[in-house]
């Protein structure tokens, strides 16, 4: 029985007040989406749940790689010129850029319905799922509805690549790299349950809504004079991903059923740490050179 099923029954007895009782039963946070019966019953099942077959999930990252490796080869082989792909990747970047803001409010949301009715209760606080997720949480709910809907959206990113390969635009082992792995790291979330990725969604969807609004007015001719901070917000992304390990890490070892998926963090941690390691070198590379050249401008008009 739903929890609005439970409020509409006892609301309607001849001995219940309808307005106290959905004051008293109904979380303040419950309201659509999470009314929605897909989503309130929304199970992630291995084999199952559509794009959930590991076999399908390792051949789409293996294939996504060979094909882009290919297709750069292939391009640069025979001279190729870039390909007009006209309004496509400003549609593109716009379906993101929404999507994410999507994503950001609904996980958001699903964060205060959860913590609002003590869904994970772990006896530490209210909000202490967050870092930790009970041993013997499943992925069923509201919460995981959204985690599974971020799942999906990193199959569609992968177009990303595929753009900048058509247009000839450089393709740096950064990209590849973080792109062919996240699927599997999503795919590890939902099925072991890993703790902490509530934070990092929430981190990276909002980070996302404003970097695919940078690409897309860039691409209708627009470019806003942010794009350093776009690099910069993947930096501290990673970094707050690496900080809140630590507080994981504790509550593993010091609670006695210990945080569930912690296998899987492990190597979610080892794959934060060599994307920070890549973005910083990836600014000092682009941003450094830069800020070196406009002050040898700068000195050389001077002189």
């Amino acid at each position: 029985m739903t929890l609005e099923t439970e409020v509409i029954s006892q609301a309607t007895s001849p001995s219940s007040n309808f307005t106290a009782a959905m004051s008293r039963e109904t979380p303040l946070y419950y309201v659509w989406p999470a009314t929605e019966p897909l989503v309130q019953n929304f199970e992630w099942k291995v084999d199952e749940t559509p794009v959930s077959n590991l076999v399908l999930m390792l051949c789409t990252c293996m294939g996504y790689v060979a094909f882009i490796l290919g297709l750069k080869w292939y391009r640069t082989k025979h001279k190729m010129a870039p390909v007009n792909l006209g309004l496509l990747p400003a549609i593109h970047n716009l379906i993101l850029c929404l999507w994410s803001l999507a994503m950001f409010l609904g996980i958001i949301h699903a964060m205060l319905l959860d913590s609002e009715i003590n869904k994970y209760n772990t006896g530490m606080g209210k909000y202490t799922w967050l870092l930790c997720f009970p041993s013997t949480v499943k992925p069923v709910g509201y919460l995981w509805f959204w985690s599974y809907i971020y799942y999906l959206s990193k199959y569609y990113e992968l177009l990303d690549t595929v753009i900048l390969v058509l247009k000839n635009k450089p393709l740096s082992f950064l990209h590849v790299y973080h792109h062919a792995t996240i699927v599997f790291l999503c795919w590890l979330w939902l099925t072991n349950c890993q703790s902490l990725q509530v934070i990092a969604i929430t981190i990276n969807t909002g980070i996302h809504v404003m970097m695919y609004f940078y690409y897309f007015m860039h691409s209708i001719g627009m470019p806003p004079p942010w794009k350093m901070f776009v690099t910069n917000s993947q930096i501290i992304q990673f970094m707050i991903g690496t900080f809140v390990a630590f507080p994981l890490i504790y509550f593993h070892f010091t609670r006695p059923t210990g945080c569930a998926g912690f296998e899987s963090f492990c190597f979610n941690l080892f794959f934060n740490s060599s994307l920070l390691y890549l973005f910083v070198d990836f600014h000092i590379r682009n941003y450094g050179k830069a800020a070196k050249a406009g002050k040898g401008g700068k000195r050389a008009k001077r002189d």
